[in-house]
């Protein structure tokens, strides 16, 4: 009898089959490997099976044996366990920067991770909404055309957009290239931000990459490398608030005892506090003042204000004012 062209592709098939079908609760005996094998024109023997599982485990798969009735083979080693998955599910379908489209591609991607029964609870889990989605689709394309260009030393052109109040992108300085130097993407508030320094300018700025269009490579080599080292990356987060870039100051904050960890999870476990009374802590922390900042601090129902210094103070209470005149127009 001639043998099927797939008797070559006997050891995958059975890779496969331990892959999406069994773990420590659910094994696969030889019976049902050969008749797995029989659907896809494959013929083998149970003495042949045993030597295809023995060759697999020389090669390094953590196939588990368990004897008795139910019996059989499982893979006992994967990359993922189920919790993690379960985690990068969660992860994938709460992030405001990937598309509903996109979320549930890449988890359809992340049940080939765990095996067919594992799969379908995380089918229960998932509820993809399109809440607070983001809708440029061309987004991934845009960090791999930055990463490129950060590993060629070349810079990057792009049109940045804004809504119009018909919900269209409507591009910025009438359609206009932007080209910049990219240093570094860093992601704040669940969007990616791209550190870029504008040789126009001669600054550093920041841009949201979901809003970039038609963004492709340039051909000029990257600048203002001197001017990104000067950035103390790790405390960038600590110091922005919504990569609203401003004046850094030394801001003193008066807290309420019970915001503490409100400060310590804003500006991180090295935040400089100390008692101020009974009930008071006072903090200090260099910030980037901005309207984001105090649009923070106005959240906080004035358990946390300005304590010094004084014209930041003034600054805040002219914030204030300007939003309840807005309100009174």
């Amino acid at each position: 009898m001639a043998k099927s062209p797939k008797q070559k592709q006997k050891l995958l098939y059975i890779i496969e089959m331990l892959k999406n079908h069994t773990d420590a609760d659910h094994a696969i005996s030889a019976t049902e490997i050969i008749n797995n094998l029989a659907k896809e024109d494959i013929s083998a023997e149970r003495k042949a099976i045993y030597n295809d599982i023995e060759t697999l485990i020389d090669f390094g798969m953590d196939i588990v044996k368990v004897d008795g009735r139910n019996g059989g083979y499982y893979l006992a080693d994967r990359d993922f366990e189920l919790a993690e998955v379960k985690l990068l599910v969660d992860l994938v379908q709460s992030s405001k920067f990937i598309t509903p489209k996109k979320s549930r591609e890449l988890i359809g991607k992340l049940e080939k991770l765990v095996t067919r029964q594992e799969a379908s609870t995380l089918q229960r889990q998932v509820v993809v909404t399109d809440r607070n989605k983001a809708v440029n689709e061309n987004i991934y394309y845009s960090v791999d055309v930055i990463y490129q260009a950060m590993g060629s030393n070349l810079t990057v052109k792009f049109q940045y957009f804004e809504w119009d109040v018909n919900k269209n992108m409507v591009p910025r300085k009438n359609g206009a290239i932007y080209e910049v130097s990219p240093w570094l993407l860093t992601w704040d508030d669940q969007k990616y931000y791209l550190i870029a320094y504008d040789s126009e300018a001669e600054r550093i700025k920041y841009y949201r990459v979901d809003k970039m269009l038609k963004i492709e490579i340039g051909d000029k080599t990257r600048t203002g490398k001197a001017e990104f080292e000067k950035i103390d990356i790790a405390a960038l987060s600590k110091k922005t608030f919504g990569m609203f870039a401003g004046q850094e100051r030394t801001v003193q904050l008066l807290c309420e005892k019970e915001m503490t960890g409100v400060i310590i999870d804003r500006f991180g476990t090295d935040v400089a506090m100390r008692q101020f009374d009974e009930n008071h802590v006072l903090a200090r922390a260099n910030i980037q003042v901005s309207s984001q900042f105090y649009g923070w601090l106005t959240g906080l129902s004035g358990k946390v204000t300005i304590y010094g210094p004084e014209d930041l103070k003034v600054q805040y209470r002219e914030y204030l004012e300007s939003i309840i005149a807005g309100i009174d127009k």
